[in-house]
């Protein structure tokens, strides 16, 4: 197996040189060509003084430029740090001041222009005297607020990447003939494992600026004979909601779809299903430290409430006790999700004391209540803190949200504990409708006693204007008051 992305590009250009590796909106490269870009910019971060062990921010964009760049400074044993697009000079900079940056490449901010850059780098011949990256040497670092508000640097080898990359792989069982459409931010860990598999493999990628152009979207599609798709769910719903049937245009082109960063909303699970009957559907479960460690085909196996699958190759799951000792778990035994693999973080960035609270031993611990079931499939209850102890009987937001969302009006909600003197804690939930007028309390409560046991009604309903959740999907539950 090889020891880091940059190899598996390098390897693509050898075994395929023609075949096509990257296409963005407005260009596309072959394996060969990429190869020889990557070896340009390499060489002009090094005219700039880049060496080994030095961090490069990078502003991102969905250009092959950008990726290219990303493995330039990898090849040359530095350490990638992205940053969002569009970031604020003064957020960018002081990124750079943290990781004490030995170059900064922006889209016209501060520091390189990555446009100007690709030009010069066109014009510099391609490196030629560089050791392609070894396993165990820092290759990135990707910035994650996570879900307790503080910003940490998850720091990332290339062999962290290259388990990463099979656990993609073999979880939706990729093929080498792979065409992949990647939307998603490239600055997050998301969309850049789903490209990290597609390069180890040897595949291809399309990556999409913007999913609001439904249009490039569909074109995509069609011009490249995209076989597969990497989604988040508010993208899914965005394409549900303004294309209507169009998906099903491709249901004997489109091999597979895979989910991530948050739960899918059941209506829009089951209309995928239905437009795309003979499409896998996966779920990936993770985080930026673990990466995607359990995996879910959703239309194919027998639906299970707040089920989120199997381990993927490379991780080893355990449910623990509040000792963080492994348990025998099932439904009436549940604990803290954990995992062991090749593909958890070497740490957090300058940040011993958060990193000796998550990782001991190469294990990862969550804050994720679950359990295995019979069929050894993992029950995902919710978070600690968020699951809700009703008289001793827990309940999973997520099961009294999914219901919520099938009454019509409820445009989004999130669900959250609050303290109650009998009870210990009952659910509150907060719920999204189009303006206040049309919020009914009552109305909503008696539909959801239709669905619900009644322990696990919302005794508190109330309207929000707006659920907070970034471009993921993912609900911020810290936000709910």
């Amino acid at each position: 197996m090889v020891k880091s992305i940059v190899e598996a590009v390098f390897q693509g250009a050898e075994r395929h040189p023609d075949k096509l590796c990257l296409a963005d909106d407005n260009n596309s490269v072959t394996y060969c060509e990429y190869k020889n870009k990557i070896e340009r910019f390499a060489a002009c971060l090094q005219d700039k003084g880049v060496k080994s062990g030095d961090a490069v921010v990078i502003e991102a964009c969905q250009t092959v430029e950008y990726l290219a760049l990303q493995l330039a400074v990898q090849l040359l044993g530095a350490v990638f740090v992205p940053m969002e697009h569009n970031s604020a000079a003064e957020k960018i900079e002081a990124l750079a001041d943290t990781v004490s940056a030995a170059l900064v490449i922006t889209n016209k901010k501060c520091g390189e222009d990555i446009t100007s850059f690709a030009e010069e780098a066109e014009g510099c011949e391609p490196l030629t005297d560089y050791t392609l990256p070894l396993g165990d040497e820092v290759c990135e670092i990707l910035f994650s607020t996570g879900t307790t508000g503080k910003e940490k640097g998850i720091v990332l080898t290339n062999r962290n990447n290259i388990a990463l990359a099979e656990n993609v792989m073999y979880g939706v069982e990729m093929e080498e003939d792979n065409v992949e459409l990647i939307p998603s931010p490239l600055n997050h860990s998301h969309g850049l494992r789903r490209y990290y598999a597609n390069m180890v493999i040897g595949a291809s990628v399309v990556i999409l600026a913007s999913i609001l152009n439904l249009l490039k979207f569909f074109s995509m599609i069609e011009e490249y004979n995209v076989n597969s798709i990497d989604l988040v769910p508010t993208a899914l719903a965005f394409i549900l909601k303004r294309s209507k049937d169009k998906f099903s245009e491709y249901k004997d082109q489109l091999r597979y779809i895979q989910f991530g960063a948050a739960p899918l909303m059941e209506a829009d699970k089951e209309r995928i299903c239905e437009l795309l009957p003979n499409t896998r559907l996966y779920n990936f479960y993770g985080s930026t430290e673990s990466g995607c460690i359990v995996i879910y085909n959703f239309n194919t196996e027998n639906s299970k409430e707040n089920c989120i699958g199997k381990p993927t190759k490379n991780a080893e799951i355990l449910i623990v006790d509040d000792d963080r000792k492994p348990i025998s778990s099932d439904e009436n035994n549940t604990g803290l999700l954990a995992c062991r693999g090749a593909m958890n973080m070497s740490g957090y960035y300058h940040d011993e004391e958060e990193t000796n609270a998550v990782l001991v031993d190469g294990v990862v611990y969550t804050n994720d209540i679950a359990y295995f079931d019979e069929d050894g499939d993992i029950i995902l209850l919710g978070r600690q803190g968020s699951v809700i102890n009703v008289g001793g009987k827990k309940v999973s937001p997520d099961e009294i949200e999914n219901a919520a969302k099938q009454i019509k009006g409820v445009i989004d909600c999130g669900c959250i504990p609050v303290p109650d003197s009998m009870l210990g804690s009952i659910p509150k939930l907060f719920v999204e409708t189009r303006n206040e007028e049309s919020f009914d309390a009552v109305m909503i409560h008696n539909e959801l006693a239709k669905m619900l046991e009644p322990f696990k009604v919302p005794k508190q309903i109330v309207y929000i204007e707006k659920i907070p959740r970034p471009f993921n999907g993912k609900l911020i539950r810290r936000e709910l008051k």
